[in-house]
Order: C-alpha cells, then sequence, then structure tokens
C-alpha cells in the first residue's frame, strides 16, 4: 500500500510547478521560500540538541506558542525548528521574533524530500500536532530511530473511519507514533483502535492562553475610535459567513445606532472581494490595513492583516465564529471565550465539539440559525468568571504538557 501512496505523490509533483505558482500568484505562497516544500533548506541547521514541531497551519501553531517561548529558556535545547505548510503560519511565527526557533515549510510528503529533510536538521524529536499524519515522514522517522510524538492529537469519527478502511496501511503507520497526547476522549478510543500503542490524555492545547501584551494590543488611536463603538466581531469567517454579519449589522443598526461590526475572514486575500459584497448592501466598509484616522460613519470593519485576530477578541464581548454556517466544522472558540466574550455559532462545530459543550455547559455559547436571532443576541458586557475558569484550565494543561514533554525529551537527550 505505501508503494502505491508512493507513486500517487510522485504523479502529484509533475503538478507541483503549476500549484505552487498558482498559488505563488493568489498569494498564499512565499516567493522565494517555497523551494523549502522541495526539502531544499534556506536556513541552517544550528550544531547541538534540536526539536522539531510541527503543526499544519495558524491553528496548530498559536497552539504551541507557549511551549516554544518555554523551550526558548532550555539551555539544554540549542535550536527548535517549527514546520508548517501555510504561508499565513509562517508569518504568525516571525512576529514572535524567537531566538532559538526556525521556522520552514513542511516538505512534499515524498521519500526522497523526507530523507534529505531529515538528513539536513536530525531532529533528537519530532512532534506533530493535532491530526498531521504523513506516512512517508513517519517511515522515515522510525527509519532513522528518531521518537516521534503526537501532541494534542485529534480523531474525527469521519477520519477514523476513512483509516479503517485501509487497516493494515493504518496500523503500519499509526504503530509509528512513540507516545500520543490526545485532546479528547474520542480520540483517545480512537488511537488505541487504531494501534497507537501508548497513549496519555492531558487535556487540550487550546485551553492555553498565550500572551504577547506587546503583540495582543489595538493601539491608542484605533482604540479610541472604537470605544466611541457599540462593537461585536465575527471571526474566521469563509464565504457567504460575511454576507450573514453584513445582515446581522442591519438588524442591529435598528436599535444601536454607533453599531460597529468586526470582522476577521479566515483567508484575509478575500478582503476585497467581501467588502464589495458588503457594499451592495449599502454599507460603508474600512480596512484595517488602512489606518483609518475615523470611523465615525463606517458599518464594517474588515481586519485584512495577519496575526490581529487576538486584538480584537481582547475587546470584544460578543464574537461569532466563522466556517459553522457552512459546512466547515467551526473554528475554535477557546481564545475569545477565555477574554470573557459571549460565544455565537452556526449549526455545525463538529471540528470543536467537546469544545462548545462544555462552553454550553457554562452557557457561555448560542447556537444562532438567522442574522435576526444573532442580533437579539449580542451582549456588551464580558463574563469575566467564565473566561478566568478557562485560563485556569489551561495553565493547568500547560504545566502537564511541559512535564510530559520534559521527561520525553531529556529521556532522547541522554542517549547522544
Amino acid at each position: 500500500m505505501f508503494f502505491f501512496y508512493q507513486i500517487f505523490v510522485t504523479f502529484l509533483l509533475l503538478l507541483a510547478p503549476l500549484i505552487i505558482i498558482l498559488r505563488i500568484f493568489k498569494g498564499k505562497e512565499d516567493k522565494k521560500r517555497y523551494i523549502e516544500k522541495f526539502s531544499i533548506p534556506t536556513q541552517k541547521r544550528v550544531s547541538g540538541n534540536l526539536i522539531w514541531f510541527h503543526g499544519a497551519s495558524v491553528g496548530e501553531i498559536m497552539s504551541i506558542i507557549p511551549l516554544l517561548k518555554n523551550y526558548e529558556k532550555d539551555k539544554s535545547i540549542n535550536q527548535i525548528l517549527v514546520t508548517s505548510s501555510t504561508l499565513s503560519s509562517s508569518k504568525i511565527i516571525k512576529k514572535f521574533k524567537f531566538k532559538k526557533t526556525t521556522h520552514q515549510f513542511y516538505p512534499i510528503d515524498h521519500f526522497l524530500f523526507n530523507y534529505r529533510f531529515l538528513k539536513h536538521w536530525k531532529p533528537n524529536l519530532a512532534i506533530f500536532i493535532e491530526s498531521e499524519i504523513w506516512p512517508s515522514m513517519f517511515i522515515n522517522l522510525k527509519n532513522k530511530n528518531i521518537p516521534l510524538i503526537l501532541l494534542n492529537a485529534r480523531l474525527t469519527k469521519k477520519t477514523f473511519n476513512k483509516w479503517m478502511k485501509i487497516k493494515n496501511f493504518s496500523k503500519a503507520i499509526f504503530d509509528k507514533i512513540d507516545i500520543a497526547f490526545p485532546q479528547n476522549l474520542e480520540t483517545k478510543s480512537f488511537l488505541r483502535k487504531i494501534y497507537v500503542k501508548k497513549i496519555k490524555l492531558i487535556g487540550n492545547l487550546k485551553f492555553i492562553e498565550n500572551s504577547q501584551d506587546n503583540l495582543d494590543k489595538i493601539n491608542k488611536k484605533l482604540n479610541l475610535q472604537l470605544k466611541k463603538r457599540k462593537i461585536w466581531v465575527a471571526s474566521s469567517t469563509h464565504k457567504k459567513e460575511e454576507i450573514f454579519c453584513a445582515k446581522t449589522h442591519l438588524e442591529l443598526k435598528k436599535k444601536y445606532k454607533n453599531i460597529l461590526t468586526i470582522i476577521i475572514p479566515r483567508h484575509i486575500h478575500r478582503a476585497k472581494e467581501i467588502s464589495e459584497e458588503i457594499e451592495k448592501l449599502n454599507l460603508k466598509v474600512a480596512f484595517h490595513s488602512s489606518k483609518l484616522k475615523k470611523l465615525n460613519d463606517i458599518d464594517v470593519y474588515i481586519v485584512d492583516t495577519f496575526g490581529e485576530t487576538k486584538k480584537f477578541h481582547k475587546i470584544s464581548s460578543s464574537v461569532f465564529l466563522g466556517g459553522s454556517i457552512i459546512k466547515r466544522g467551526g473554528q475554535n472558540p477557546l481564545e475569545a471565550a477565555r477574554f470573557g466574550a459571549k460565544i455565537f455559532h452556526g449549526p455545525d462545530t463538529s471540528n470543536f465539539k467537546d469544545i462548545y459543550k462544555f462552553l454550553k455547559s457554562l452557557n457561555s455559547s448560542t447556537k444562532i440559525k438567522d442574522p435576526k436571532q444573532l442580533a437579539s443576541s449580542i451582549v456588551f458586557k464580558k463574563n469575566k468568571f467564565i473566561g478566568n475558569k478557562i485560563k485556569k484550565i489551561g495553565r493547568k494543561i500547560l504545566k502537564k504538557t511541559i512535564k510530559e514533554l520534559d521527561n520525553q525529551i531529556q529521556n532522547e537527550f541522554k542517549k547522544t
């Protein structure tokens, strides 16, 4: 089965140059660093101990930032390699200005590329985040005796069923994982059934607060403008959801003349398209990147820059999470809830059902079906009690995670 998988990846390689060019044209790929996806490194490997974290995109990378901050201070670690697949996640890492941490784009999962990648970076330990299961890389790691950890592991029922259709292949891949730390009980059960040898439940990394005061504050001039308005935030929105939120704004405007809707699209390259759609409803739109000095007559404020989401979650009492009106499984609501915001979402939250179940038990989230219902449910006062409860859970999970990883890391360093 692995042979046929590699044949399939080899076939995709023939299309890779065209795909890369199209992605560069759309602003989804780095013009210079795309070569990293072909295992051509753009950074040097520092001598000494190196630990490697890999996460798919922004959500996974943000969840490990507190861990990176911790290991930046660890003198036994000489270099931290972080890989991801998206341009947006690379920009997030860059904003933190880490000293030991190096970011590279994750290579295409071809045996030769993986071999070349590991030959250059020589990690002492590989830590993959959530659902990142890559057959070729896992086999290469095992062949080189590099321990593999699946951290904050997540398997949905749908994904589990797909893996079980190719049972023998799945076993050959999942038994390469030395230890898995699932984020919920459902995943723990699936991992056990899918042949992972060692499993330990320590909690969901998404609960951990990632604070960076110099990055988390809105500039003073904009903050003064926002304080004059009643605001609410629509975060991580997808196509069609922005119009849903614009219609919610029209409903809110009937009651609050100074209402301002802040939209943070999941993909900021859509900002212009979103603006054009909203303006058809006779609403005035401003972009965050324009640094407009006055927002008096603005209806909808679109955040079209990377890494700004947390700043707006911090000041809003009501946050709608996108990917839930359309069938995308929803987005992680914990960051906004951690600041005491009331969470609103559509019918599809399958990606984070355990988290939404928790928020519902605290009466901190509401499922909405139309703009009128959302407008009538918006609040303008934070619930600090719930926010503090989430922060406390996060601190416990971070402490447990560091303890577990320290054991794995130090045991491996002793061998070298």
